[in-house]
């Protein structure tokens, strides 16, 4: 049995007082229950066939650390940055939008870059768990999200909607 070799990634992190984080206008849900998400993901699986998603790894350094950033949604849902692709949209432009779309200063270009995919997990139903493998029983997955890894410029600006927080999460505390 021959595995692959890992890759050998690096990233530069800089210090999270490099960035300044403000507001901006809300983003609304698109649901107000996980009961309408189901059925709203169901239509557009329907509609639009397997959803595909990505979502980004941001790291900072602060306190001697490296920490994640993550999007607090609520006090007990916490998510990576990024979302759904439109159908036929390239995974790296579509991150690079979704990157605009929740930290992104209106008139403010930023140059993010997008390094190698960390990961890919698997959603086999609408209302089930994600999986880093393919279930054997299910022929068809309802969503496969791509995770990569985005190497943040030294100094910048994010704007993040008003109903969510930016919170810079040390590895650590992950475990």
């Amino acid at each position: 049995l021959t595995l692959p070799h890992p890759t050998s990634m690096t990233t530069q992190l800089y210090d999270i007082s490099n960035y300044s984080i403000g507001v901006k206008a809300e983003k609304p849900s698109k649901e107000s229950s996980s009961i309408a998400r189901v059925k709203r993901t169901e239509e557009v699986y329907k509609r639009e066939g397997i959803r595909r998603t990505v979502d980004a790894v941001l790291l900072v350094h602060s306190h001697d650390h490296p920490h994640l950033l993550l999007l607090q949604v609520n006090p007990n849902f916490y998510k990576l940055p990024g979302g759904k692709l439109k159908p036929g949209e390239d995974e790296i432009v579509g991150l690079k939008r979704k990157l605009s779309t929740y930290l992104g200063v209106e008139g403010v270009s930023t140059q993010w870059q997008i390094g190698e995919c960390l990961t890919t997990w698997y959603r086999p139903t609408p209302e089930g768990g994600m999986f880093p493998y393919q279930v054997p029983h299910i022929t068809q997955q309802r969503e496969v999200k791509k995770v990569y890894l985005v190497t943040l410029p030294e100094n910048a600006a994010f704007a993040v909607p008003g109903n969510l927080k930016l919170l810079a999460v040390p590895l650590f505390e992950l475990f």
